[in-house]
């Protein structure tokens, strides 16, 4: 994976944050891909449009992705997300036996990550996925800073 790849696939998922926005949801994207660098699932948040507190935009592309390769592992994919997963999100991460995990920017509330719970680092985590945090960092961050902005007018 170049670093071409992974900032290609970030954008799909800034993408997905800004259509995420347009609907009035929190604008996180994330975007699912195979070893072989196919797209299998892109979403984004959908928590209010679905009533679904767990419909996070990782979480729906856990599932998408699952899916499409008829089965409940992810092995050997990578998964890009515009925000921290939090801990529910990073829990399903591990479950799904993510291979590496790429997210633009921290979520200093509500991680899970490197904030909050850092579901990885306790011992009661099955599979720790390589972590790449900072690609698409500075559009990831102030597209969430706009969004709050606005919902504050």
């Amino acid at each position: 994976m170049t670093s071409k790849d992974a900032v290609s696939h970030m954008s799909l998922a800034l993408e997905e944050a800004k259509a995420a926005a347009n609907r009035g949801e929190v604008p996180v994207g994330a975007v699912i891909v195979a070893a072989d660098g196919k797209v299998l699932a892109a979403a984004g948040n959908r928590t209010r449009e679905l009533c679904d507190p767990t419909a996070h935009a990782e979480m729906l592309a856990i599932r998408a992705a699952c899916t499409r390769v008829a089965d409940e592992r992810l092995v050997g994919c990578s998964l890009y997300v515009t925000l921290e997963p939090c801990p529910m999100c990073a829990a399903a991460i591990s479950f799904a036996r993510v291979k590496r995990l790429y997210y633009a920017t921290s979520d200093p509330k509500g991680g899970g990550i490197e904030q909050g719970a850092r579901v990885f680092s306790q011992p009661t985590c099955h599979h720790v996925p390589e972590i790449y945090p900072g690609i698409g960092e500075v559009e990831a961050s102030t597209l969430l800073k706009d969004f709050f902005e606005q919902r504050r007018l």
